[in-house]
């Protein structure tokens, strides 16, 4: 909080108390879903290990502890990345000990296990390809429940984790998704046609057909692209339709 107090002298601006509550608020939002520490890491793992979407060890550290610890989160694919200290989000002067764990607000299935109940019952499935912005993230969580998907798959790198910012954003629309994370997104449409499902791309494009006029019943995939670039080119290529929705003036207000 004195560093907040310095920082704001020094740019001339000066903060009321509710500008402190908000940076305490924020601050607070931006560890709310971490565990740091060996130990904790290590029992989270054992015991739920579906519960973390990524484990990030300080580059460097090294120990029979720490490489249990790697071993099992790729064991449980809990995505791992390797950092410098400084890229570890914890508060300052924290005893992290190299390792830290990114907590997700929904329990993360193995694909087989969510394509098995997706077949089972709603027959839809809806594909994030690298969406970024979590509150984009549950703003689409949201919409996607409401328009009768209950099967979500992400891609496990360039994708916003599943923290307490994106489950506020749902409003509660993620404790009633089966979700999963992959590596390979290409793979995972391939393997979607293989039992039958009809992979949807949207996009842009005017010349793409409406998704008003457009059948989706049956086994069906929906693919929705990142907020800058939309689907990635090679994910594009293995869709087997291309749809839009169409705006009714020139001005682009959906971003993803």
């Amino acid at each position: 909080m004195v560093a907040l107090r310095k920082k704001a002298a020094w740019s001339g601006t000066k903060k009321t108390k509710n500008n402190f509550e908000e940076d305490a608020s924020h601050a607070e939002e931006a560890t709310d879903d971490l565990l740091w520490g060996t130990n904790t890491v290590l029992e989270a793992l054992r015991r739920n290990a579906r519960s973390l979407g990524e484990l990030l060890v300080q580059k460097g550290k090294a120990g029979p502890k720490i490489q249990e610890i790697v071993d099992l989160a790729r064991e449980h694919k809990v995505r791992v990345r390797f950092v410098e200290a400084e890229r570890l989000p914890v508060p300052r002067n924290c005893r992290h000990q190299g390792v830290v764990a990114r907590q997700t607000e929904a329990e993360l299935l193995p694909l087989e296990e969510l394509l098995e109940q997706a077949l089972a019952d709603s027959h839809r499935i809806l594909i994030l390809d690298s969406i970024q912005d979590p509150r984009n993230l549950g703003s689409i969580l949201r919409s996607a429940l409401a328009a009768g998907f209950r099967s979500i798959i992400l891609t496990r790198e360039r994708s916003a984790p599943l923290s307490g910012t994106v489950a506020r954003t749902s409003a509660g629309a993620i404790s009633h998704l089966r979700i999963a994370q992959v590596v390979n997104l290409v793979t995972t449409l391939e393997l979607l046609k293989e039992h039958g499902f009809w992979i949807y791309g949207s996009v842009v494009e005017a010349s793409a057909p409406s998704i008003y006029s457009t059948d989706f019943s049956g086994q069906l995939g929906l693919v929705i692209g990142s907020e800058g670039k939309g689907i990635r080119p090679l994910v594009r290529k293995h869709c087997d339709q291309l749809v839009t929705i169409p705006m009714s003036t020139d001005f682009d207000s959906l971003n993803a």
